[in-house]
């Protein structure tokens, strides 16, 4: 990763350049919360689930856009003063604070104040112990997280009443995988089951997944939620049967794998964070009036002091206590250590995934100049850090099938700007993801494995397409209606259409379902005049299109917008409460109670909104907005990440959807850690700069 002082000079060689940059960088941030203040306005709007429309937006709506546009704005631009150590509260106030401290340490004792005296010591001397006490608490907290093997037990001992009070919780899914590899194993044994027909309903049907691409050989496996992980649930659950009669037991020791599972992802990347003296690169500074700033304007010497003063120091108490706090209490993190389903999985194996880019980040050590910079060279990955990165990797691959398109532009980002670390990034990163993805498209191909229906990705081709039927149905010319006949019912789908899930219109569930999707007879070449209709109908009816559009994901970005399926759904959904053999009868009205008391939580105006995802996905979205603007481009590059899963929350086929976010929330606390570091760390190099070009000036000539 090449030193971010290396672009520098030429930006200060170019000030014209500088300001266009400096345009572009801001232009971003402003789209940014453009978005942002659009999806919190609509939000009234659209919980009217009948009438909601952008066509009725009033100056209600306008007023909510102005606002919200106005506070996210703001907080990127006192994250941008922060940074460059400007002031963040307005002149008039700080001026009046600073002139009220200074007044009252100077002001003179009168006589008749001496009561008063007395009593302002004791308030000192109050504070002062309160002050330490807090400074004994987090100098405790610190002691007992300074490892990694302590983090872990206080994960472990936190989260210990999760699975022993709850259990497990799960919902359709993993019921659908289960089934699927039931037939799959009866099928290996020789038991004949029903294949291909029009009357028959057999696991791929439920998703559904579309006859024409079921290979003419039997086969019950499906791609539908990563085949690695179902035949590893299916299995676990078969052995269950065979030791029990039943899935529970098997279900009950999945959720205790996924919770030890947790414990070690969260307290490998909290100690990368908390606890490593990272040797690292300082990153690019501004000072004041924008203009750029190096470590190679002054010495070797002070470049290489400055650039060992700018590396995170260990995390204080007040950190850990935050993140332990979120992970530890938050509904979000308590809930899906043991919620069986693709994302959970996916978020805790990601949390560990982005500890190991941290490091990667932080490993370098300058080495003197060159050109006038200061040089620097990568310190070469740990052998257990890289076996982590290995195995995260993977386990990313095996949980969720968008994890491979992550992956893929990370190892181009990666290459770019970090190649003498090429073979890191080619073992850990290019060769799982061919040897998993790969060899599950190459099962595809072959017939072994059905792959899941590309109906999957056209969620918001198909709310659009429904929600015109239900509201506008006259709005269908007859070319459409023909071009999509083979595909659609498109009566049924008006009927299905729910503005919060894309599910319904897909045909997904069980055997009671409305066909809308004909995926029994739909074909390949269908699909194209699918697309050619839906473009049409999109043409004649652009406002309800954008009301679709906006219907399914602006809950994602508006923070006080309700989940429609939170995660506490898993722990009390109707296939742990009433469906299960033996888990519904254990702590049945506990399980009740808990996800009462975070649902009621969850509705407090302000201080609910730490408890859903989509405050940490906007929160995220205006720092890496800072970020962009202070050019933190090697940071940024490990939080790209974050910017293209909510972009599979956009395309996800249902609205504010709380396990799609957890990835992003799970780092939320490690991302603001990274920010308040290389803030700090930019307002130490500034004034560093400063002082030794100040002292080179008084030089006498």
């Amino acid at each position: 990763m090449t030193s971010p002082a290396s672009s520098l000079p030429a930006a200060a060689a170019h000030p014209r350049l500088a300001r266009v940059g400096a345009a572009a960088r801001w232009t971003l941030a402003v789209l940014a919360c453009l978005w942002l203040a659009l999806c919190t306005a609509v939000g009234p709007l659209y919980w009217d689930f009948e009438n909601g429309t952008i066509a009725n937006w009033n100056w209600t709506n306008t007023a909510f856009f102005v606002l919200s546009f106005a506070i996210y704005l703001g907080l990127i631009v006192i994250m941008v003063r922060f940074a460059a150590g400007q002031r963040v509260l307005p002149r008039a106030i700080s001026g009046r604070l600073s002139r009220a401290g200074q007044q009252h340490s100077n002001q003179a004792l009168e006589p008749s104040q001496s009561q008063s005296v007395v009593a302002d010591s004791n308030v000192s001397k109050r504070h002062a112990t309160v002050a330490s006490r807090f400074a004994t608490l987090g100098r405790w907290i610190t002691r007992g997280t300074n490892r990694f093997w302590k983090l872990a037990l206080v994960f472990f001992i936190g989260w210990l009443w999760v699975p022993t009070t709850l259990l497990a919780a799960f919902g359709a899914d993993i019921r659908s995988q289960i089934r699927e590899f039931s037939w799959a194993w009866n099928q290996w044994t020789g038991l004949q089951q029903p294949y291909i027909g029009f009357f028959s309903f057999v696991p791929m049907d439920i998703y559904p997944t579309a006859h024409y691409m079921w290979p003419p050989d039997p086969t019950y496996l499906t791609d539908q939620h990563n085949v690695v992980l179902t035949v590893f649930y299916g299995a676990v659950a078969a052995f269950s049967r065979y030791l029990t009669g039943s899935n529970d037991a098997g279900i009950v020791a999945l959720a205790a794998g996924q919770m030890l599972l947790a414990v070690f992802c969260c307290a490998a990347t909290a100690n990368r964070f908390l606890n490593r003296p990272w040797m690292g690169v300082a990153q690019s500074t501004k000072d004041k009036n924008g203009s750029s700033t190096s470590t190679g304007n002054v010495s070797s010497t002070t470049s290489a002091r400055i650039a060992q003063d700018s590396a995170p120091q260990l995390a204080g108490g007040r950190a850990r206590f935050l993140i332990l706090v979120f992970f530890l209490c938050c509904p979000l993190a308590v809930f899906a250590t043991i919620s069986i389903t693709k994302s959970p999985l996916f978020a805790f194996s990601f949390v560990w995934w982005f500890g190991i880019w941290y490091e990667l980040t932080q490993t370098w050590k300058p080495t003197g100049k060159r050109k006038g910079l200061t040089a620097t060279v990568p310190i070469r990955l740990p052998r257990h850090s890289f076996v982590a990165f290995v195995l995260s990797t993977a386990v990313m691959l095996i949980s969720a099938k968008y994890a491979w398109y992550i992956i893929a532009l990370q190892i181009v980002l990666a290459l770019i700007a970090d190649r003498r670390r090429w073979t890191t990034y080619v073992v850990a990163l290019l060769i799982p993801t061919m040897l998993i993805h790969g060899g599950i498209s190459l099962a595809i191909s072959s017939g072994a494995i059905i792959g899941g229906d590309p109906i999957e990705s056209r969620g918001v081709q198909l709310q659009m397409i429904a929600r015109v039927a239900s509201r506008n149905p006259e709005g269908i010319s007859e070319e459409a209606k023909k071009n999509l006949s083979d595909v659609f019912n498109l009566d049924q789908m008006a009927d299905a259409y729910s503005q919060q899930d894309a599910d319904p219109v897909k045909s997904s569930g069980i055997q009671a379902k409305k066909v809308s999707y004909k995926w029994r007879t739909a074909t390949p070449e269908d699909m194209t005049n699918f697309n050619k209709a839906w473009f049409e109908i999109v043409k004649d009816n652009p406002v309800i299109a954008l009301d679709a559009l906006l219907a399914k994901c602006f809950g994602y970005f508006n923070v006080t917008d309700q989940p429609y399926v939170s995660m506490d759904y898993y722990v009390t959904s109707d296939y742990v409460q009433k469906n299960s053999t033996w888990i519904k009868s254990y702590n049945h009205n506990w399980r009740e109670r808990i996800t009462g008391f975070t649902r009621s939580w969850g509705k407090i105006p302000v201080i609910g909104w730490i408890t859903h995802g989509n405050f940490y996905v906007v929160m995220t979205l205006l720092i890496g907005a800072a970020e962009v603007i202070r050019r933190r481009w090697l940071t940024l590059m490990t939080h790209i990440p974050l910017l293209l899963l909510m972009g599979v929350m956009i395309t996800a086929p249902a609205n504010n959807f709380e396990r799609h976010m957890l990835p992003v929330a799970f780092v939320f606390g490690f991302v603001v850690l990274t920010y308040w570091r290389e803030s700090l760390a930019e307002r130490r190099i500034a004034r560093q700069a400063q002082s030794s070009a100040s002292t080179t000036m008084t030089l006498p000539q």
